[in-house]
């Protein structure tokens, strides 16, 4: 088998070049993190069996933070194999900095220059340059295959590359370098030349891996100022070789006229804001209400309708048919109604991402977080928390600093995943009409806000972070791909309906039979008697009555949707019996006061769905915390989870009613001068402490202007 390393810098197409090499469907995006871990698979070419490993993006062979750590890791260890190196043809001098390293480490290299802008920022004479450097080098357009049968032609040809050597290497001067590293060293299979710039470079990480010691005195002299020295000489050979294949560049990669105006100090946030707005109308009210209608009516005649027919004729008068009809097709199809919006959902972010908008995003949200102890890094992993919490979490381990990687798990489940969408859409679609997306915009920055403030409380105690350094860079604006956005798309709407076909349908079942058999058993789903559901609601709803929610079944919900937060809207529709997934009829049950769960209060709503938003997240976002950050945080997380929950539905529910009853107007003069208040004693004490004193103050004589 032939083995194949894929390696190069974030935002050169790594990942899009793996799917098209081996048909898969990974994620793609212009974020650090997007592959955290190395992802193996196996494909045929002609008749040869080619194994290609996709490691994380890496900037050079001196691992910074996570994800460069796990591809360092692995290069070292996988010696042998082939190693693909992706560059991109608008920033290739930057690019080429990660070949020389893996030059040097003396690796059998080929060289993919990924050529997807139309328009390049200067012309290559790749013959010369893979003549230059010693190595084959393809030109790829992987969107269109272009090169990529070319590539696995060299793969096949089983081509060797050894060291040419490299100009600058002898300026270096590493027999003398390498002399200062034990004898012990050599049985590690490096190349001298590698171990020697490493040394020089102070790659303190490699050789702690190594268990070699470099801290002698005279190997700290000998490194004062060979990192700069490294550095120099690789952008000096690169720039040499790359005049003498090139022409002049006419403009400055990233560099964009768009930009003046997204990154504009002022109009930064209100244009990402209008973005958001935009894609919430579409999804939530414009196109994606009219697909889901049409969705629920065919599901309706053509699934719904004939199945709880079918089994009204097999069991006539049987609590099987209210098994079927309320618990698999009402709730199942309560849920699957909202696919269409979730989808919309999903594809407008998907083509803000492949535009290289939300790159720009992490830019302009970087100043803020880290004034609250997170990065621009964080960025992603909490945009991610809109589609899954699950899975964003995961994109946080390629954090180099443990407490911000800490804080951003935590504060993930604050984010409105897609799951808690259809809670917004059913709730607030019954009592707020067309003036809900008001409130589903609040509900998303709400979860924004509080996990900043969170954030900030963290930082001041017990989450102190390091100073970070983020570095991005900006992918040149391109039109969207419609056949990656159409692949992201489906993973998402696939991994929806394998949640819906499996875990929703699964507990909706376990849900009905709980709320319609009693502790003894018998089935009570015809009003004869208490369900064990009821009973465990009836002890916990008193708690939430301050909240304005002290309903049994509501409290219900709540407990079911700690497996996931779709089935909160499932478990509504089978205590309302609802048939047949019909949103009509479960919003107006939701007003009647003969069903089981009802509002009589539009206060009560929103403090409902704020509590939605906050308390626990599902069961698989709890897995994952535990085995990224800990059980120990993650157990202190779901804490202060239901408390910020609990307090922040409160006053949501407390500011709503004095709203309701003093007007609006004069609530909100009331809030802002409380505010302003608060933020006045904060500043003064702030300026009280830090009145400092100078060495000379105790005998000042008044003469000091300091």
């Amino acid at each position: 088998m032939i083995k194949v390393n894929l390696v190069g810098n974030p935002n050169t197409g790594k990942t899009t070049l793996f799917n098209c090499l081996t048909g898969a469907h990974e994620h793609v995006g212009n974020w650090h993190g997007v592959t955290v871990e190395e992802k193996a698979r196996v494909y045929k070419y002609k008749d040869n069996d080619i194994e290609l490993v996709d490691l994380p993006g890496i900037y050079s062979l001196t691992s910074l933070s996570y994800e460069e750590e796990v591809g360092v890791k692995y290069l070292l260890s996988h010696q042998e194999n082939i190693v693909l190196n992706i560059c991109d043809s608008s920033n290739l001098q930057r690019n080429l900095y990660l070949t020389l390293g893996l030059l040097e480490l003396g690796l059998n290299v080929v060289l993919a220059v990924n050529q997807i802008q139309k328009k390049p920022i200067c012309k290559i004479d790749y013959k010369k340059l893979s003549c230059l450097l010693g190595i084959p080098i393809v030109p790829i357009n992987p969107q269109n295959r272009e090169g990529i049968d070319k590539l696995n032609e060299v793969f096949c040809s089983k081509f060797t590359y050894r060291a040419k050597s490299l100009k600058y290497i002898k300026n270096l001067e590493l027999n003398k370098v390498f002399n200062y590293l034990p004898t012990s060293i050599e049985k590690y299979n490096f190349n001298k030349d590698f171990l020697s710039i490493k040394l020089l470079e102070n790659d303190i990480k490699l050789f702690e891996d190594l268990k070699i010691d470099i801290s002698a005195k005279e190997i700290k002299v000998l490194q004062e100022g060979g990192l700069e020295r490294v550095a120099k000489a690789r952008y000096d050979y690169i720039d040499e070789i790359i005049s003498q294949c090139s022409t002049k560049p006419t403009k400055v990669y990233g560099q964009s006229k768009v930009d003046k105006i997204l990154l504009n100090r002022f109009l930064a946030f209100p244009i990402f804001i209008a973005f958001i707005a935009l894609a919430f109308y579409l999804t939530f009210f414009s196109i994606g209400a009219w697909l889901s209608d049409l969705l629920v009516g065919l599901l309706d005649k053509f699934i719904g309708t004939p199945l709880i027919n079918l089994f009204q004729n097999a069991f006539p008068n049987s609590w099987v048919v209210g098994l079927i009809e309320t618990g698999l097709v009402g709730g199942v199809g309560s849920i699957i109604g909202f696919l269409p919006q979730v989808a919309l959902l999903f594809l407008f972010l998907s083509i803000l991402e492949d535009s290289g908008y939300l790159s720009r995003v992490a830019f302009v949200f970087d100043d803020i977080l880290s004034k609250v102890g997170l990065s621009g890094k964080s960025v992603y992993t909490l945009l991610m928390g809109f589609g899954c919490s699950t899975t964003a979490v995961l994109t946080a381990r390629n954090m180099e600093d443990k407490n911000s990687k800490i804080k951003t798990g935590l504060l993930t489940p604050y984010m409105s995943c897609s799951a808690k969408f259809p809670i917004y859409a059913v709730l607030g679609g019954a009592f707020f009409g067309a003036n809900n997306i008001w409130i589903i915009l609040g509900l998303y920055f709400l979860g924004v806000i509080v996990a900043v403030l969170l954030s900030f409380i963290l930082e001041k105690t017990f989450l102190k972070s390091k100073e970070q350094t983020f570095i991005l860079e900006f992918p040149p604006y391109h039109s969207m791909s419609f056949k990656r956005v159409f692949s992201i798309l489906w993973e998402n709407v696939r991994a929806f309906l394998t949640r819906v076909g499996s875990v929703i349908i699964a507990m909706n079942i376990i849900v009905w039979v709980l709320g319609n058999f009693s502790f003894a058993f018998a089935y009570v789903g015809g009003g004869d008697g208490i369900s064990i559901l009821e009973s465990l609601g009836r002890i916990l709803a008193p708690i939430f009555e301050p909240l304005g929610f002290g309903s049994w079944g509501l409290v219900s919900a709540l407990i079911a949707g700690l497996i996931a937060k779709e089935v909160i809207v499932s478990s509504i529709a089978m205590f309302n019996h609802v048939d047949e997934g019909n949103q009509g009829a479960l919003l107006g049950s939701l007003k009647n006061p003969e069903s089981a769960i009802y509002f009589t209060d539009p206060c009560a709503v929103v403090s409902y769905m704020v509590f939605c938003l906050l308390y626990f997240p599902c069961l698989a976002t709890i897995s994952v915390l535990g085995k990224e950050i800990g059980r120990k945080w993650t157990f202190i997380g779901c804490i202060i989870e239901l408390v910020v929950a609990y307090v922040v539905a409160y006053v949501v529910y407390t500011v709503c009613r004095f709203g309701v009853l003093f007007g609006w107007w004069k609530c909100l003069l009331s809030l802002l001068l409380a505010i302003l208040i608060v933020s006045s004693i904060i500043v003064i004490i702030k300026k009280i402490k830090n009145k400092k004193k100078c060495e000379y103050c105790n005998n000042c004589k008044g003469d000091c202007k300091n």
